[in-house]
């Protein structure tokens, strides 16, 4: 069972560090509330003492005090909105940054279980709520409690009889709306669920677009979309039932009160008991008492609200990060580049091993191929090595030392990939290459742009290396998007560098040119290089050959031919075709 955030919790998390901001805000709506009761109360004397003895005088006092009150009441109030306001969209502003930082984080395995547009959802709405407990929300259900408490003090002296006639409708009500709010928080909380998949799913959709359309898959979306907007909705539906009867129940309720203290006040009146003043004294004063009830209600489900997005909120920031600083304590200097697989296991479901037990070295420098059949192991390989993956056994060494143990900042500022599915940055194609290092000189930009190919293209463009290229890169070819990945790596200038199919997009002229950058720029690093097409590989220091997760060949591409094994029958089928 999720464990739900506690208003214990929040109060230290949230609300204790803004305790300056927050105390002040209580202040102004003290006065505010006390400002309030000045109008029930002199209407009181108005009626009783003032225009009974015909005096001038005191009403226009009467008046100025009335009025010096009502401006002191809207002042507060804009105040109030003001300070509070603007410090919860500050701290709306300060969480979603850190729950940002807090995804960046987690192991890429928690992003291949969730959709993009969900975690979107998770740091742009979750956090929202907060608001209400740092805003006005929290701070008006206390100021609207203590002009309750103070109106009915007023109330009992005015009379006592008729002050507990109200309080048993209003007792029901609020254990009512206590149950309610029970009921809803499970309700909300899973409404962001909903709300994040199908936020997600309308991302994926919009991201994918060209496919859908090509598939002819419009409606197959509509209805997917269809389904849990409808989900969403159903459960709206239950919260506004539960919020409806709420409302209808403080109607009822206490319109009951207001119409039996119409009969006891009537009742009193007439026999010489009650004032006139007093009546409509105590009728304004029951209404202070009983709006911020009402109000409560309304607040305490925002509250509701509020705390199940912080429930979803804190279950993401409770995730073990991917970096953990307890166990990998070891900060790498400059490294050699050597990578030793020992015995390594690896299965993604703990049932299914892709890695039965593989061992392996390459030496600094050495560019190493891996070749063989879709779902072979080939990219586990490679997740292992960027550190994506931690294996289930066995050790992935860098120059010696285990990778599980090592602090990952030490060893990825390091570390140069170009993975199958180049991801560009909507932007220019400076800013995409530049990404690793943007302080970067011209003249190493240069060196990444000339050494990948890319001035290739980008002297035919206008705007050359400025040129905008579009959400994901889609303005150019696929083979333009990888060669910018490839000059993106080269910058960083990385001891180890990753190539997974990193030419799988490139046409026959395009591989040229990568095959001549990478003898020429990888030199002097250790490269791992996936690749289907065997032709870019050819001059590899060693290609192994992986089958169902086993090194079946190792060797050079000549011996390795002469050997007449699995790798010559993928080289063969392929000069074949």
């Amino acid at each position: 069972m999720k464990k739900k955030v506690s208003f214990t919790w929040a109060f230290k998390e949230y609300i204790w560090p803004r305790r300056g901001v927050v105390s002040f805000g209580l202040v102004l709506i003290i006065f505010r509330s006390i400002s309030g009761l000045v109008l029930p109360y002199a209407s009181k004397n108005l009626i009783d003492e003032v225009i009974p003895t015909r005096d001038t005088d005191a009403l226009i006092v009467l008046l100025f005090i009335v009025c010096s009150a009502l401006l002191f009441q809207s002042i507060s109030s804009f105040s109030l909105t003001r300070v509070l306001s603007v410090e919860a969209q500050h701290l709306i502003s300060v969480l979603r940054a850190k729950v940002q930082r807090k995804l960046l984080t987690l192991p890429v395995s928690f992003f291949d279980n969730n959709k993009s547009g969900a975690l979107v959802s998770r740091v742009m709405t979750d956090v929202e709520g907060v608001r209400n407990l740092v805003g006005t929300g929290l701070v008006q259900l206390i100021g609207g409690s203590i002009s309750a408490i103070i109106s009915l003090i007023i109330l009992i002296n005015i009379n006592a009889q008729m002050t507990l006639f109200v309080l048993v409708p209003v007792s029901i009500f609020a254990l009512i709306a206590l149950k309610s709010f029970s009921y809803i928080r499970p309700i909300f909380r899973v409404r962001g669920k909903i709300n994040a998949e199908v936020t997600g799913r309308l991302t994926e959709t919009l991201n994918g677009i060209r496919v859908i359309k090509g598939f002819n898959a419009e409606l197959q979306e509509q209805k997917v979309f269809e389904n849990g907007v409808d989900n969403l909705f159903q459960n709206v539906k239950k919260s506004l039932t539960a919020t409806a009867f709420v409302t209808s129940s403080s109607t009822f309720l206490l319109g009951l009160a207001s119409a039996g203290i119409m009969g006891m006040g009537g009742f009193f009146i007439m026999n010489n008991s009650m004032t006139y003043g007093e009546f409509v004294s105590f009728t304004l004063f029951l209404g202070f008492m009983i709006a911020p009830i009402v109000q409560m209600s309304n607040i305490g489900s925002q509250l509701t609200e509020a705390f199940a997005g912080l429930d979803r909120t804190q279950e993401l920031m409770s995730l073990p990060e991917e970096n953990d600083s307890e166990n990998r304590k070891i900060v790498l200097g400059e490294i050699k580049g050597n990578i030793s697989f020992k015995n390594v296991s690896f299965s993604y479901d703990d049932k299914v091993k892709v890695l039965p037990d593989i061992s392996f070295d390459v030496p600094n420098g050495n560019v190493i191929a891996m070749v063989g059949s879709s779902g072979s192991g080939k990219s586990t390989i490679a997740g292992l090595v960027a550190a994506f993956l931690n294996p289930n056994s066995g050790e992935v060494l860098i120059d010696g030392v285990d990778l599980s143990k090592v602090d990952l900042r030490s060893y990825r500022n390091q570390l140069g990939v170009v993975l199958q599915d180049d991801f560009l940055y909507e932007g220019t194609i400076r800013e995409n290459i530049l990404f690793p290092r943007p302080d970067a000189t011209e003249k190493e930009l240069d060196q990444a742009i000339k050494g990948a190919y890319v001035d290739e293209f980008t002297d035919r463009f206008k705007e050359g290396i400025d040129t905008l290229i579009g959400e994901r890169g889609v303005k150019l070819s696929g083979g333009q998007r990888q060669r910018i990945s490839i000059a993106r790596a080269l910058l960083a200038k990385p001891k180890i560098v990753i190539l997974d199919e990193a030419t799988s997009n490139l046409d026959t002229q395009s591989e040229a040119f990568i095959q001549k950058s990478l003898s020429l720029l990888m030199k002097d690093r250790t490269t791992l290089v996936i690749a289907h097409r065997l032709s870019t590989i050819q001059k590899a220091d060693q290609i192994l050959v992986i089958e169902n997760g086993d090194i079946v060949e190792h060797g050079k591409h000549e011996e390795l031919l002469a050997s007449e094994g699995r790798y010559y029958e993928l080289y063969t089928y392929q000069t074949r075709i």
